[in-house]
């Protein structure tokens, strides 16, 4: 009878064997914590498509905020939805806009947390779309001022990094320069270098009530099928001064994500996003699946491919998940 000479299992028989051995592990430092901001006290509403994650006003975001930073996560990730929306989304950078309110609280209360905050229009525009409409169509150049602005009132508030997260050509740049110009050269931008047209999004639309009111974003968000499109988007936003780049979403683009690993040597965010999170949430509610080893599977399967950052709504779980090793 044969025998084998190499036997691999054998450093697999136990756990304490199975983690010495160990290629990839997730750490506590590994997390950015997304959170959504909204107008009013008290309010702790849940999201219906997102089991545990909340609609927050700014005590409550605080209060979070707290418990984050509690179990060593080191960042959050902040999306506003304002009071009210126009064509413009003046909401996103007025001096006291949903945002910059709580970013000031929480540099207050939380100063040791990472404030990270999305710089957008989709979620402060009145038709959902990412910037200014002319002709039926997002219009890259007009658009460039308003993020611009949007980012140095999120400084301005004490943000410690932004993240365009709009796909227009040239935000990084005309951030990194309107940053620069008013003595905020310290403040890093985390670009959604390679930001996909996924439906993947659609819990999060419904969190941030930024759905579309007419058409899509194929003409400014990248097209599933590509991939060396990413690195030249990539390539772009690193010569604009990006100074950490993100591909989102995550799961479905884990080649996206070890192809820049491989090509650029700049820190690497990955965003395990809403639909990633809650297609898991409703598998294990119904029990049919092990939530908690799904999560941290797929949380790994990111690291894996080369993610130095993981931005998920898992955050708080994993990192519970974590203590028990």
């Amino acid at each position: 009878m044969f025998f084998p000479e190499n036997r691999p299992r054998r450093l697999r028989r136990t756990e304490t064997l199975r983690r010495m051995v160990r290629e990839t592990s997730l750490s506590v430092n590994d997390f950015i914590y997304p959170l959504f901001v909204v107008p009013g006290s008290g309010v702790r509403d849940p999201v219906g498509s997102m089991p545990g994650v909340f609609h927050l006003s700014v005590d409550a975001l605080v209060k979070e905020a707290e418990e984050v930073r509690n179990l060593g996560i080191p960042s959050i990730l902040l999306f506003g939805i304002p009071e009210k929306k126009d064509e413009l989304g003046s909401g996103a950078y007025g001096k006291d806009g949903i945002v910059q309110r709580a970013v000031r609280e929480l540099k207050k209360k939380v100063s040791d947390l990472v404030v990270v905050t999305d710089v957008c229009m989709c979620e402060y525009t009145s038709h959902g779309h990412c910037g200014v409409i002319k002709d039926g169509d997002v219009d890259n150049d007009s658009t460039l001022d308003l993020l611009a602005r949007t980012a140095l009132s999120h400084a301005e508030a004490g943000a410690d990094m932004v993240a365009p997260s709009d796909m227009m050509d040239g935000r990084v740049g005309a951030i990194r320069e309107r940053l620069d110009e008013n003595e905020f050269s310290h403040i890093p931008i985390m670009s959604y270098a390679a930001k996909y047209s996924s439906s993947f999004y659609g819990p999060f639309r419904d969190a941030a009530h930024s759905a579309p009111q007419f058409g899509d974003r194929r003409s400014y968000q990248m097209d599933p099928a590509n991939s060396r499109e990413a690195i030249r988007e990539i390539s772009l936003d690193v010569e604009e001064g990006a100074d950490i780049i993100m591909v989102k979403p995550a799961l479905a683009y884990l080649d996206v994500i070890r192809w820049a690993r491989r090509e650029f040597d700049l820190p690497l965010a990955a965003y395990n996003v809403s639909g990633e999170y809650s297609m898991i949430k409703a598998a294990a509610e119904k029990g049919w699946l092990d939530g908690n080893r799904v999560m941290m599977e797929v949380l790994t399967s990111i690291k894996r491919a080369g993610a130095d950052i993981i931005i998920t709504y898992f955050a708080k779980d994993a990192v519970k998940e974590l203590e028990k090793t």
